[in-house]
């Protein structure tokens, strides 16, 4: 399950305009998924949107900044679902 839940995550990243993986292919995690927009204000709107159906600390390294999804075996694929749901919805609206 634990691959399912990164490759939902990491193909929408791959396919995605407005939301790109800070991890080469050849080095990317199944369990902690970093990427970025690069842009406040879709910042801003991710993480509201993302508060509004439950997915919390999504911050990134402060030092690093962007965002991390954390996807430990606890974690549904119902969850990731969701947070590829709101990004898409977001970027439909970009």
């Amino acid at each position: 399950m634990n691959e399912e839940k990164a490759a939902m995550l990491y193909d929408f990243l791959d396919e995605s305009e407005l939301f790109s993986s800070t991890v080469e292919k050849t080095s990317r995690s199944l369990m902690n998924v970093p990427f970025v927009t690069g842009n406040d204000e879709i910042d801003a709107k991710f993480i509201t949107e993302a508060a509004k159906v439950g997915l919390k600390t999504l911050k990134g390294h402060r030092s690093v900044g962007g965002y991390r999804a954390s996807m430990y075996n606890a974690l549904s694929l119902d969850s990731v679902k969701a947070l590829v749901e709101v990004m898409s919805e977001l970027e439909s609206k970009a």
